[in-house]
């Protein structure tokens, strides 16, 4: 695979829509600036073309192995994230206080597209290990904290999320993995667990499970669910590794894709019981592991656009290779590269808009994150932790829904070479298909969306992000952009009225409101994506005018975010239509007529 950091639009959306600088002001971030970022972002380029991405394909090819409870990953992964943690990678958005860099969640989200756009399998490991951190952090005990984090932080140590059951799914308050006290704040767990991504490998010395399960006196339901630390290898009092934890691999998952990445059934207490440790208080263990499985939705949508980056390049590359057909309207014969054909260009012009739009939007999304965090004032915080709440959701399925939609088209323009392995345009395929499923698969996202973000607190927050795209579409024609105004205020009339819908109706027809969700959830990220867009048509005006920076970026900004409102925004049309007359006939089939 041949993969290369699109820095110069990276850097423009860190800088131009982001707000890196007034992120870099914030408490804490004191030391990070522009000239450290582009190091940074340099450096994680080369390592993602020059190491990661040429093990994609190998890690597809030969998978993972597991004999006797051992999982060997693929030729050169175990290499491969050796110098990861040598780099001090792992380390860049852990927390200082435990060795880590405490980068911005922002300049953590820019190096991490890199990993993923490269090898998407690799990037899980760091990626799980990072909500693990989060997750200890801020509800452990000081003293699990000082024994985990250091070496989960430089990245010697990886960690895992051990939520669902074959029996559960979705529905943790089916949980049925028991913890039972053994007395010195020592619990004994006992079930299985299955889809632990990096359950168990030979890249790192020791493997940190977040488990959860039940004591034998909790309650019923979701109430009655704690969360404890179980480490693959016991950690002595000075710190060394000891005896084996009584937790194995008892199989590894055969998948669609992702196949370098070992997703495992973990098996705890085959053997009287696996040692663990209270992670907070009793019963409050999936409250706490929301902040890993928030942290990971943020992650999940990183993956979803960095995959659409990475077949968008690669699509881009084969139609500027493959000849074939006269150029339409051409008096010469000649056979010419598709790229030129309209209808290739058509499927790429949406790779390339939707991504630029997601990763507008996503790194907007992580900038909040930063700022509900570290702001110095309580409402400034207040107010941006609605946002992050409001656009999680949204980065997460709509950039996983679109990452398939995108390695689709990759597919297509390859032609029949996108059907055969070799290309590698079908493996983008096969590995974006689980983004969309990972961490909540995009219904529940919606209905995260529509019930505690939108209909809960009456749209507040929907309605002042809205109010933003309305000053966005003011701000074009007053730059003479008025064919994208007139297109943002379209598809913004069409977001206000299923907002306003949403508001109205779902306390008395929850049913045809949540049948309308995922459109909802669409049309949101479509509107949210063209104010992200609208305002980097703004900056590219600008700096065209002053004769400021790479014309040429500009001109293609500009013509880009042109396609995306001409081509990609009245799809808002439909959806507001679907969402307010489509939900009673998505109920009304009788159950015994399917």
């Amino acid at each position: 695979m041949s993969y290369h950091a699109p820095l110069a639009d990276m850097r423009f959306v860190l800088n131009e829509l982001a707000g890196l600088n007034e992120i870099t002001a914030l408490p804490g971030f004191e030391d990070v600036n522009p000239e450290l970022v582009d190091a940074i972002l340099e450096e994680a380029g080369k390592l993602a073309s020059n190491v990661l991405a040429p093990l994609n394909r190998v890690g597809d090819l030969h998978g993972n192995k597991l004999a006797d409870g051992v999982v060997t990953t693929a030729p050169g992964f175990k290499e491969a994230y050796q110098q990861f943690v040598e780099n001090g990678w792992v380390g860049l958005h852990a927390p200082a206080d435990f060795g880590g860099q405490g980068m911005p969640n922002l300049v953590a989200t820019a190096v991490e597209e890199m990993w993923k756009s490269s090898n998407m399998a690799f990037s899980l490991c760091p990626l799980l290990t990072l909500g693990a951190i989060a997750a200890i952090e801020h509800h452990a005990s000081d003293e699990l904290k000082a024994i985990y984090l250091p070496k989960m932080s430089e990245g010697s140590w990886t960690g895992t999320m051990n939520l669902t059951e074959p029996q559960a799914g979705s529905d943790l308050a089916q949980v049925r993995s028991k913890a039972v006290p053994v007395g010195d704040g020592t619990y004994k767990i006992s079930g299985q667990k299955i889809f632990i991504t990096y359950g168990e490998h030979d890249m790192s010395e020791n493997i940190v499970h977040l488990v959860l399960a039940r004591l034998p006196d909790a309650p019923a339901g979701v109430k009655g669910i704690s969360l404890f630390v179980v480490p693959k290898f016991m950690v002595n009092a000075d710190g060394s590794l000891g005896a084996r934890n009584d937790v194995k691999c008892v199989s590894i998952e055969h998948k669609m894709g992702i196949h370098g990445s070992p997703t495992c059934v973990m098996s705890y207490g085959d053997n009287g019981g696996a040692i663990g440790y209270l992670v907070g208080q009793e019963n409050r263990g999936l409250s706490y592991m929301f902040t890993m499985m928030n942290a990971a939705r943020l992650g999940v949508g990183v993956e979803g656009m960095a995959l659409a980056e990475a077949a968008t390049q690669k699509a881009v590359a084969y139609a500027r290779d493959r000849v074939q057909s006269r150029e339409l309207g051409s008096e010469d014969p000649a056979p010419v590269a598709i790229i030129r054909h309209p209808d290739v260009r058509r499927m790429l012009m949406t790779m390339r808009a939707l991504t630029e739009a997601e990763r507008a939007l996503t790194y907007f999304a992580c900038g909040a994150l930063d700022r509900a965090t570290r702001h110095p004032e309580a409402l400034e915080q207040q107010k941006w932790n609605a946002v992050v709440g409001f656009l999680t959701p949204i980065v997460k399925a709509w950039n996983t829904e679109n990452a398939s939609r995108i390695a689709s088209l990759g597919v297509q323009v390859h032609g029949g070479m996108g059907f055969i392995e070799e290309t590698g345009a079908a493996q983008f395929l096969r590995d974006s298909r689980i983004s969309a499923i990972y961490e909540g698969t995009t219904g529940i996202q919606a209905m995260d969306l529509v019930g505690r973000k939108t209909a809960a607190e009456k749209g507040m927050t929907a309605k002042a992000l809205l109010a933003d795209v309305g000053n966005v579409a003011s701000q074009l024609a007053a730059a003479g952009l008025g064919d994208l105004a007139e297109s943002l205020n379209k598809s913004l009339s069409h977001a206000r009225s299923a907002v306003n819908y949403v508001i109205e109706q779902f306390e008395g027809k929850p049913r045809e409101v949540a049948a309308g969700s995922v459109p909802f959830l669409e049309l949101m990220g479509l509107v949210l994506g063209g104010w992200q867009m609208g305002r980097a048509a703004l900056v590219a005006k600008q700096k065209l005018a002053a004769n400021d920076g790479d014309a040429a970026f500009y001109e293609a900004k500009l013509t880009t975010v042109r396609f995306y409102t001409q081509y990609l925004l009245p799809q808002t049309a439909s959806l507001v239509d679907v969402i307010l007359h489509g939900g009673d006939s998505v109920m009304a089939l009788p159950e015994e007529a399917f």
